[in-house]
């Protein structure tokens, strides 16, 4: 946690986007507005769109512990985690909803994100000043449209209304905007998705292999739109979206559940067939090169004490006793998912490498009884990147932001909503059998559902969408949607108010008032 602060704690907290024109020392290298396009080329938009990727993994507003902070630690299967003082404010603002407006985490995920528009606006006013229209210009265009249909998402979610800015700018004040409503927004995100989809190509492969693995593609660009569609109650055009990803060809879920979190040796599991886009990490041997993020790091296996064999990383985001209680033991993913202190991690099957861990309770060295499986480092990457233990234990892991699985469960959901039970409990069992490790239909392990009614069928897909999606950042905004989040989460301290966040308010003290808070904050 004191490590994060001081990588991030001093960020600028500002008006929309300030930061990205003030607070980055990257900023003062690039070409003013004021000077000539006569040597700006297709490969400056290459390098900007490169930079987007490197915003993505290098801004804790999207890897690490305030994208977990929003995206997770706020729902019932998932806590905090780590030491009792580690990051304690967080405990706070994030598991019991007194949320703050002024506080490093939740300023660093306002300020990241709208840093993430103002370099895709960057992007897409070069390639129109040059009216670029080459195939490779327009992929760039289709990247920036993609990120900042991606960060808007993101922000309307989260907030709701607010600012909606889209061009580029170099002077503060004409970043002074007030909040646009959350329909204005999605109808950005509609434009920007429409254009994403056209420009982006089905896959990266040239002669047979993948020249940019987690870049984004047309079906990374079709799953968002669906997503956002999702959270419309659109579901006809969910429906369509999903039905153009599944009918691409270019992805299928996973045989085994755990294959999909494998980052060993040779990559196992990194971009597999289930993967449709992720934040790409990479550490060499000794840290050399080192290209990686603290996703996995921020959640793997915290240990204090003495001994530091098992301090694999920071120890956030880590499973509830709700989750492990909730969950039938019949299930293989509850194993796959959820790492036990003082268990065996349940080798290669139970996505294991044949290690028992030091037990939790009093006297122990192990501050919580389960850890996120999900994220759980390779011992054989820890010896090959000499990330042994400690603060950067697991800087190779990516983050597997879109999966075919959720494909297939919006698709379930919506047909089911749109009266297609049949469509529905076909999906549905996709899901199913592959979790029971393909045993077919007159299987015991997680057998078929059969649909009986659309409320029986809805309700079968939101604990499936709770079980597969587990501790991945889906839960808190599915209760939202759903309308069940002061059912589930009311014991903790939620209220109607709380599906929103505060706006920061360094951000509206800088803007004078034009930035206005939330109104129920």
């Amino acid at each position: 946690m004191k490590r994060n602060r001081i990588l991030f704690g001093g960020l600028l907290i500002a008006i929309p986007m300030l930061f990205s024109v003030m607070g980055c020392n990257k900023f003062l290298d690039r070409k003013p507005l004021t000077a000539t396009l006569d040597d700006i080329s297709q490969g400056t938009l290459e390098a900007q769109a490169f930079g987007l990727y490197n915003t993505l993994t290098a801004y804790a507003g999207f890897s690490t512990l305030p994208w977990l902070d929003f995206h997770s630690i706020r729902d019932d299967d998932a806590q905090k985690g780590s030491s009792l003082t580690d990051g304690a404010e967080i405990n706070t603002e994030f598991e019991t909803f007194q949320y703050s407006k002024d506080d490093w985490a939740p300023n660093s995920y306002w300020n990241d994100h709208y840093y993430m528009i103002n370099q895709a606006n960057k992007l897409l006013y070069f390639a129109d000043s040059l009216h670029a229209t080459d195939p490779a210009s327009l992929r760039n265009v289709g990247e920036a449209c993609f990120f900042r249909a991606y960060c808007y998402f993101e922000l309307v979610k989260t907030y709701g209304d607010v600012p909606l800015i889209n061009f580029y700018y170099t002077i503060p004040a004409q970043g002074v905007k007030p909040k646009s409503p959350a329909s204005a927004i999605y109808a950005q995100i509609d434009a920007d998705l429409t254009k994403a989809a056209q420009y982006l190509p089905v896959n990266w492969v040239v002669g047979g292999a993948n020249i940019y693995p987690g870049r984004l593609t047309k079906g990374a660009a079709n799953t968002l739109w669906a997503q956002s569609y999702l959270f419309r109650q659109q579901w006809a055009n969910v429906v369509a979206l999903c039905t153009q990803v599944e009918n691409s060809g270019q992805y299928n879920l996973e045989a085994n559940f755990p294959d999909i979190w494998k980052d060993g040796m040779g990559g196992a599991g990194k971009n597999g067939s289930e993967s449709i886009w992720e934040e790409q990490s990479y550490v060499g041997p000794n840290q050399t090169p080192w290209k990686g993020t603290q996703f996995g790091t921020s959640q793997n296996v915290r240990q204090g004490g003495a001994s530091n064999v098992w301090n694999l990383g920071w120890g956030w985001n880590t499973p509830t006793s709700k989750l492990e209680a909730a969950w039938d033991n019949n299930d293989p993913r509850k194993r796959q998912t959820i790492l036990y202190s003082g268990q065996s991690d349940g080798g290669p099957s139970q996505g294991g490498y044949g290690a028992t861990l030091p037990v939790y309770g009093p006297g122990s060295s192990l501050d919580q009884p389960y850890w996120n499986k999900k994220v759980y480092s390779d011992p054989q990457m820890r010896q090959f990147t000499g990330q042994i233990y400690g603060s950067g234990g697991a800087d190779w892991i990516n983050h597997r932001i879109l999966r075919f699985a959720d494909v297939i469960l919006m698709h379930a959901e919506a047909s089911n909503e749109l009266a297609d039970g049949a469509t529905a409990a076909t999906y549905l069992e996709k899901i199913r059998n592959r979790a029971s490790g393909n045993l077919g239909a007159g299987r015991s392990v997680v057998p078929p559902i059969a649909f009986v009614s659309q409320a029986q069928m809805r309700t079968a897909i939101k604990n499936e969408r709770r079980w597969e999606f587990a501790m991945e950042g889906h839960r808190f905004y599915d209760l939202v949607r759903w309308g069940d989040a002061v059912t589930e989460l009311g014991a903790l301290g939620y209220t109607h108010k709380c599906r929103f966040y505060p706006i920061p308010q360094k951000a509206i003290d800088l803007s004078a008032g034009v930035l206005t808070q939330n109104p129920e904050w």
